[in-house]
């Protein structure tokens, strides 16, 4: 599983032009699938994910967690965090998991989420055109992959 976090003051995904979520100060969390990806590896990246100390405290430092200052998540499915550009120009997805095995996970995924967070996790619509609009704060962006933590 690979995820892309990025630190918000607000975000939005829309799917033909209706709102779909919407989070004020908190994460975009962009969400990619492997078919090798289990339970255990959902487990890991939402205890990861409420973990990260990328919020200020009150002396101005990287010290608070989402949790910790009551942040918001809006999560969105990105099969395309398993591009291969190694061959050529154009990306090929052989490694993103199908939909059949991705959705479930994200569906899983979410629930992680929402179980540990203790509040909703806004999302996109699986397997749409989105449009996602972000203030990113910062900017702090982070990559993440379970099978490669660092």
């Amino acid at each position: 599983m690979r995820v892309i976090v990025q630190r918000v003051s607000e975000a939005a995904v829309r799917v033909d032009g209706r709102l779909s979520g919407r989070i004020g100060s908190g994460l975009l969390v962009l969400a990619g699938f492997e078919e090798a990806d289990q339970d255990s590896d959902l487990d890991w990246m939402a205890q990861k994910i409420l973990r990260l100390r990328i919020f200020a405290d009150e002396a101005g430092v990287m010290n608070r967690s989402v949790t910790e200052i009551d942040g918001e998540i809006l999560a969105v499915s990105q099969f395309t965090l398993y591009a291969s550009t190694r061959k050529g120009n154009r990306p090929s997805w052989g490694r993103a998991a199908r939909g059949e095995i991705s959705q479930p996970l994200f569906e899983r995924f979410l629930v992680r989420l929402t179980m540990a967070s203790g509040r909703p996790v806004a999302s996109g619509v699986f397997g749409a055109d989105m449009q996602i609009t972000l203030v990113n704060d910062g900017p702090v962006t982070l990559a993440i992959d379970s099978r490669n933590p660092e």
